[in-house]
This record gives C-alpha cells, structure tokens and sequence, in this order.
C-alpha cells in the first residue's frame, strides 16, 4: 500500500527510533512526533523486561516473566511509577510543552531502530489504538522474526526488512549504534518540523499536527 495515502504521520520511539523516524517521515512527507515507550526491566535485572509502558500509562506485561520469577504487584508498581516520571521527564523534554498529538482517524508509523522482543513496540501500538488510530503500521529497519510474527496480532501492519537469524541483538545488524543524545531527538524534531510542509499532512490535520 501507499503510506502517503491517509494523512499519515511518523510516531517515533525515542531515542534510537527518531534517527529512523527522520528519514520515514521525510520519504512519505509526513509530520515526525515522539511516542515515548520505557521498558520495565526485572529489579536486578534491568535487561530484563517483565513488561513495558508507554506514554499515557498504556501498560503491556510479560506474564510469563512475572510468574516465573514470582514479581509481586507492589514491585511492578515501583517499577512503574518511576520509569512513568521518565515518560513525562522525555516527554516534556522533546516537545517543549507541546501537547501530545491527536491521531485520532489518522494512520499512523510506528517507528524505532529494531526490535528484540517487541515489547516496548507492542505498547506503543496499544497507546495509540486506544487513543484512536485508524490504521496502524510498525516499520523497522531489523528484528527478530518472532517479534515481527507475534506483533501481528496487535498492528495492522508490520513491516521489517531485515529479520536475520540468529538475531541476538538489534545493535549487531548496525555498523554504527552508538546512543542517540536527547539533544539529538529534540534537533531531529525542530528540522522535521521546519522540512515537512504543513500541506504534506492535508487539510486541517496538517494545519495542527505538522511538525508537532
């Protein structure tokens, strides 16, 4: 299909997923936002994801991960409050007290630099369903097949062009990965915001959301 068509728009995850976001949303000529999305690593294990949140409060668990390692609820509300004071630290900080876009019948682009375990991925999917998105689509440059198959379930769309195995890490299939500053989100959004045409976007929702 044509991701022109729709009035789409770019939601990136930052930080890796902005520096991608970028180039997606000057290809369709679309706006580039932030959806920011924090992993809730296992205490003692931070790499370890036992579930995700995104902005809004979406939640999505790992069941499987709380009952094996037998998490109680009063840690994942730890957990959870303090990576939901990052979400709004992040997202105060990208946007300059904008507020969060409105994607409302929009289609809308997932975008982050690769996917492990899908998790973070799958609650920004869910956050912006249940804002009211009328499509969306995850688009990835590398990921792990079985994150692309199992979120299938949730978007309407997945779309990644590379899914090597053995997959390991998502930083293995670049040959630059160094960590994105929060500066560079926040010069990334300010050139988007001046290169994407507010007509790009169409009519009244270009008006309003370009650049945003």
């Amino acid at each position: 299909m044509s991701y022109a068509a729709g009035h789409p728009m770019v939601l990136a995850l930052p930080r890796g997923g902005v520096e991608v976001g970028y180039e997606v949303a000057r290809a369709i000529i679309a706006p580039l936002d932030v959806l920011v999305v924090r992993k809730l690593g296992v205490p003692g294990h931070a790499e370890l994801a036992m579930g995700a949140m995104a902005s809004g409060g979406t939640r999505v668990m790992n069941e499987e991960i709380l009952e094996l390692l037998h998490i109680p609820p009063r840690i994942v509300e730890l957990v959870a409050t303090m990576e939901g004071r990052e979400v709004e630290r992040r997202e105060r900080l990208y946007r300059d007290e904008r507020p969060p876009v409105d994607v409302h019948d929009r289609h809308v682009l997932l975008v982050d630099d690769g996917l492990a375990t899908g998790a973070t991925m799958r609650a920004a999917v869910r956050a912006v369903r249940r804002q009211g998105a009328a499509r969306v689509v995850v688009a990835v440059p590398v990921a792990s097949r079985d994150a692309c198959e199992d979120l299938l379930g949730d978007a309407d769309e997945v779309v990644c062009i590379a899914t090597p195995e053995p997959f390991v890490a998502v930083g293995l299939w670049y040959e630059h990965f160094s960590e994105v500053s929060d500066d560079r989100v926040r010069e990334l959004l300010e050139r988007a915001e001046h290169e994407m045409p507010r007509a790009a976007a169409g009519g009244e929702h270009g008006a309003r959301h370009a650049g945003a």
